[in-house]
């Protein structure tokens, strides 16, 4: 185990797909035991689900700086964000468009890791003036709000690319952000599942042992893209079969 960690050995595929299944467990667990079940093994099963998050913003960090093409880059998981909300409103049984219920998890993550996408760009442009960025930065920062993981995965992923290469600075990312979304959790939500956000900080391990590699991937670097809308529309027909049209997240 200790050479394991004095050696990197994960590759951004391997990492990439840890986030995949621990986001089908999470997602699962939710469509077993909907709401916020105080049951020790949902929990449990819930805070495997807490890897997804970070690896994500991680992987949005080395997108927005490896890419050749930022703007192509920015504008697919648009494309694939839209897609996503009507299966993350399907998956979960949350109104399309509607905010009655409040403006917490109203659509899929991927929203938030658009607008990241935005916000670095915005921030290190040299053509936009200084005023006008950092407005443009807190406006694209509050667009993220009605999203899973809401205004914290446009800003986490933005510090993390900021501290490329630093992981322990990342750390700190991952733990102070996850923080405030757990404090929100806290007092809006639910006191138990507030602090269950701040066990994202198990990631860390993990993106430490990342070796800059892409390795290989059955789909490449599509499987995300295709698999996350895809396992939301089957949980949505599951939560449909299984319950009925009710609502999952509360």
């Amino acid at each position: 185990m200790y050479s394991l960690f004095m050696t990197k050995k994960l590759n951004s595929s391997q990492l990439k797909l840890i986030a995949i299944i621990a986001m089908t467990i999470d997602h699962l667990t939710w469509l077993c035991w909907p709401g916020y079940n105080p049951s020790w093994w949902v929990y449990c099963l819930h805070i495997i689900g807490r890897l997804t998050a970070p690896i994500m913003w991680f992987f949005i960090a080395e997108g927005a700086h490896y890419t050749h093409d930022r703007k192509k880059y920015a504008l697919r998981i648009l494309a694939f964000a839209l897609v996503s909300h009507f299966a993350y409103c399907f998956a979960f049984g949350i109104p399309y468009f509607s905010l009655e219920a409040g403006v917490l998890n109203r659509t899929s993550v991927l929203w938030s890791l658009f607008l990241a996408i935005c916000v670095i760009t915005v921030a290190e442009s040299e053509k936009i003036n200084k005023k006008i960025a950092t407005l443009l930065v807190f406006l694209l920062v509050a667009l993220g709000l009605p999203s899973d993981w809401s205004c914290i995965a446009v800003v986490a992923p933005f510090y993390l690319y900021v501290h490329r290469g630093n992981i322990k600075k990342q750390a700190i990312d991952i733990l102070l952000w996850s923080s405030v979304y757990g404090l929100v959790y806290f007092f809006a939500m639910d006191k138990l599942y507030g602090v269950l956000q701040l066990f994202t900080i198990l990631s860390v391990p993990l993106l430490a042992l990342y070796n800059g590699e892409k390795g290989k991937m059955v789909g490449g670097k599509w499987l995300f893209y295709i698999y996350y809308p895809l396992h939301l529309f089957v949980i949505g027909i599951l939560r449909i079969a299984i319950h009925g049209n009710i609502q999952l997240l509360s």
